[in-house]
């Protein structure tokens, strides 16, 4: 029965740290290129694409997603008149708001790593959802943000009693809450407070939800949206479960730490924890590898203009300044082209309808845009899931 703070102890790994030390210099180094890849604008498509993504494989995680296609119909206020499937779409939307919301929140100056924080996280979910979307499997309403008063068994693990939650989650605060000003050195603590908080298990149900969310949220000023750890975990879900579950492990003899659980298994899963962030930073430096986009936004309009006579190849020069340069007016995406004025506005035209590129309105400039079905040949294996017919 846990019911001490000791009894999570170690908060943080504390030995062999040197080699753990050297992959996240590197880490940092390459996720902080990443965000000198393309122009302002187009990382901020990519932000939205990577939320509908961190929603989508948060869900998945939990054995509750959406087809992508749902939930891009979603963020077009199209929901589906299927109760089940309009359901998982309202959770994913909710998904995207409240890391919205909490992005800001970090943006303002608030601490990520923090119980008060949790809470948000965790309120800031459900309480975008109705009760009838919010149900426990035993017909209970998970209430937003609100600390379970019950005992619960969580698979093979037994997490602190209810009434010794508060004591925990200060100790939490103690040992984490002031991670987000150390740079760098907060990713072991990131790592180490994700296992924890899920370790607490602080809500009746949404834990592994408001847990990512927090997660997300203090990799933010390190990530700038433009990478997704959720993608990672979903990605090698059963390995992400047994690490999670390895470090709850008690203490494994006189080697293993000072703490009441194993020091070797915590540090096991924040090495597991970096992995994951390497393969996403890796992976997203070579799709925004500036020449690499433009053979493939040259492949796709190729292909687009074999199936489409209104798309033409002359598409490509323009497409690729608005990715690497920014917005154009809509005169000088058709002067980049170097087609006649009525045929190159109908190409623009025919990118607008077909979503390749995006406008704010008839005639403000367009941008880069990244719609699912262009995402195989433009980002080829970055949501391959889009691509999957429904």
């Amino acid at each position: 029965m846990y019911d001490s703070p000791h009894q999570f102890t170690p908060l943080l790994p504390e030995l062999d740290l040197e080699p753990l030390q050297d992959r996240i210099a590197k880490l940092v180094a390459k996720s902080v290129r990443l965000s000198g890849c393309a122009h302002p604008t187009t990382r901020d498509t990519l932000r939205e694409l990577v939320r509908s993504m961190n929603s989508y494989y948060s869900n998945r995680i939990e054995g509750q997603s959406t087809h992508p296609q749902n939930i891009d119909a979603a963020l077009r206020k199209d929901f589906s008149n299927k109760p089940d499937v309009a359901r998982l779409q309202r959770i994913a939307i909710a998904h995207i708001e409240a890391e919205k919301e909490l992005e800001n929140l970090v943006d303002a100056g608030e601490p990520p790593l923090t119980s008060a924080f949790t809470i948000k996280a965790h309120a800031a979910l459900y309480g975008r959802l109705e009760p009838a979307d919010r149900l426990f499997p035993d017909g209970r309403v998970i209430e937003p943000g609100q600390l379970r008063v019950d005992d619960v068994d969580v698979g093979r693990h037994v997490p602190p009693t209810a009434a010794s939650l508060a004591v925990f989650l200060r100790r939490f605060d103690e040992a984490y809450g002031r991670a987000s000003t150390l740079g760098e050195r907060s990713l072991l603590p990131i790592a180490s407070a994700h296992h924890r908080m899920a370790w607490v298990h602080p809500f009746l149900d949404g834990n592994g939800r408001a847990v990512r969310l927090q997660t997300h949220s203090a990799l933010w000023p390190l990530t700038c949206g433009l990478w997704s750890v959720n993608r990672g975990l979903a990605r090698n879900r059963d390995k992400y479960y047994e690490y999670l579950a390895g470090a709850d492990a008690p203490r494994q003899g006189d080697l293993d730490g000072r703490g009441n659980l194993s020091e070797k298994a915590l540090r096991a899963w924040c090495s597991f924890f970096l992995e994951i962030c390497e393969d996403q930073v890796h992976f997203m430096g070579r799709m925004l590898d500036l020449d690499d986009v433009r053979g493939r936004i040259s492949a796709l309009i190729t292909l687009r203009s074999e199936q489409d006579k209104d798309v033409r190849r002359e598409a490509v020069a323009p497409l690729y300044h608005l990715f690497a340069a920014g917005p154009l007016t809509r005169g000088d995406f058709a002067q980049m082209t170097g087609l006649g004025e009525r045929v190159a506005r109908a190409l623009l035209s025919r990118l607008l309808a077909t979503g390749l590129v995006a406008s704010d309105g008839p005639y403000a400039p367009v941008r880069f845009a990244a719609p699912l079905d262009a995402l195989v040949i433009l980002f080829p294996g970055l949501y391959p899931e889009a691509a999957v017919p429904q």
